[in-house]
């Protein structure tokens, strides 16, 4: 039965601490002299609880290690204050609160007394999530993306579980899956994909998205995937707590039956888990008995990527993919799933058909396309800033710059300027140098439109402009090294 809102008055955090709250607590509260004192206490805190929580981790790896077949049944006491804790200081500080309106800061006034209560309520089971409070955020191809946000609680015992239950998985999650593991990020997945291409006899790239993933995920198969590893049903129990707590839109309670909150912190974990069952080792297995030459795999989230030497290896895949999502209530997005000839001939063997350039996919918000070296004959994988990408970058820039139009110049110079730092520490890779040096432009073109709105009587010139933009906006220089370096680097063996 779905928990609304109003059952949740013991979450409610008081302003002030109670009298058995620490000390640590308590000066945080009182905001009282010496802060220098205070900071560095809470940076001890911190940092005994991440230490907490690596060894918590340490244990349960040597465990897995022991036990690579066996069931884990007792976990739940891995999750301690300190686990807790540490969860806490990890989530965003100033994200949006859930439905009871308590933000990081108010929940934080009495940490160690909050903490505490919560660790009891979920090792006896009073413990109860609260829906999600769900928000729409634009998408780059204008369509609007669903987002459950949850109350701080709930995010807390989903962060500590997830970091409990990380080093069971990472032990079974196989290396071409990327999105959402330690120390493994976007980059490494691009990295992988370009190198797979230039090493392997790579002729076809099937692109392929699955539909609606994260809405269409099954709670009972999902349940089914982690029983396989997790033998504590108190860990089952919270997850299935989160699954069903439901959204609560405009002030109207929703019930879920399937799927799993975009936003939420155990999300990408818990869909990583159902696609390392669903999709990864029935790609392995499929691989080891159908494939008939080269054939590479990159998956990030629900996002993947896979490239052949054969094209009859790649239509068979795509029909035999199709059968095995169905089975398990996933489909395929026929318009964002597309098998492309892509490969150093791709060119050649098209011009002689009579057919134009070769086509390009997308991948975690890079274009790619088969490009040449200098001399203009060798084949080199091209990547560069997807158009939609772009310029939904560019619509949020000239938004918040109407916002800041009466900001002083050096305010809003600087805010651009850590703008496209941000953008640049992402999209900056080799061959998308002009595409970068282009929105380094659109920016600066932006920023001048900007200026000149402020006033009828505005005389801001070109040249001025200049001054300002080398000021303030960085150059466009490319940041990351070629694929291959970096990937000969972290997997050198």
């Amino acid at each position: 039965m779905m928990h609304g809102v109003e059952k949740s008055d013991s979450r409610i955090v008081p302003k002030k601490p109670a009298n058995k709250a620490g000390q640590i607590a308590a000066e945080l509260v009182k905001g009282r002299r010496g802060t220098k004192r205070n900071a560095g206490g809470q940076s001890t805190v911190r940092t005994q609880s991440r230490a907490a929580v690596s060894q918590a981790q340490a244990r349960i790896r040597g465990t897995v290690t022991r036990n690579k077949q066996e069931k884990l049944t007792a976990l739940l006491h891995h999750v301690t204050v300190d686990v807790l804790r540490a969860a806490y200081f990890g989530l965003k500080k100033r994200a949006a609160p859930g439905v009871d309106g308590v933000t990081w800061d108010q929940y934080g006034e009495d940490l160690e007394g909050n903490l505490v209560d919560l660790h009891a309520r979920v090792h006896r089971g009073a413990y109860r999530a609260l829906p999600a409070r769900r928000r729409y955020i634009p998408k780059s191809d204008g369509s609007e993306r669903p987002l459950g946000i949850a109350a701080v609680e709930d995010k807390i015992v989903q962060a500590a579980v997830v970091a409990i239950l990380t080093p069971i998985y990472e032990a079974e999650f196989l290396g071409f899956s990327y999105g959402f593991r330690p120390r493994r990020s976007q980059h490494d997945a691009l990295d992988a994909l370009a190198y797979g291409i230039n090493s392997c006899k790579v002729n076809w790239i099937l692109d392929c998205d699955i539909r609606a993933f994260f809405d269409e995920v099954s709670h009972d198969w999902l349940v089914k995937f982690l029983e396989h590893r997790i033998g504590d049903r108190r860990i089952i129990r919270l997850i299935q707590k989160w699954l069903k707590a439901g959204v609560l839109e405009e002030g109207k309670a929703i019930e879920t039956t399937e799927g799993t909150a975009q936003g939420a912190v155990a999300s990408p974990f818990l869909a990583n888990v159902y696609l390392h069952y669903v999709y990864d080792l029935w790609v392995q297995q499929w691989r080891g008995s159908h494939s008939t030459g080269d054939m590479i795999v990159v998956r990030y989230a629900d996002d993947t990527v896979v490239g052949f030497q054969h094209r009859q290896d790649a239509e068979r895949f795509l029909r035999d993919l199709k059968e095995r999502l169905a089975k398990f209530e996933l489909r395929i997005h026929p318009e964002k799933t597309r098998l492309i000839e892509f490969c150093r001939y791709a060119a050649e063997r098209r011009s002689k058909r009579g057919e134009g350039k070769p086509e390009t996919f997308t991948f975690l918000g890079f274009t790619h396309y088969c490009g040449t070296k200098r001399n203009g004959r060798d084949f080199q994988l091209g990547r560069k800033t997807q158009r939609k990408r772009k310029q939904a970058k560019l619509r949020e820039i000239k938004e918040a710059l109407r916002q800041r139009m009466h900001a002083t110049i050096d305010e809003q110079g600087r805010w651009l300027g850590a703008v496209l730092r941000g953008y640049f520490a992402y999209f900056a890779v080799p061959t998308n140098s002009r595409a970068l040096t282009a929105f380094r432009y659109h920016v600066a073109t932006l920023w001048y439109r900007s200026l000149r709105r402020r006033s009828q009587k505005d005389r801001t010139t070109w040249e001025r402009m200049t001054i300002l933009i080398e000021r303030f906006l960085p150059p466009a220089h490319i940041l990351h090294p070629w694929p291959d370096q970096r990937f000969h680097v972290k997997y050198s063996r």
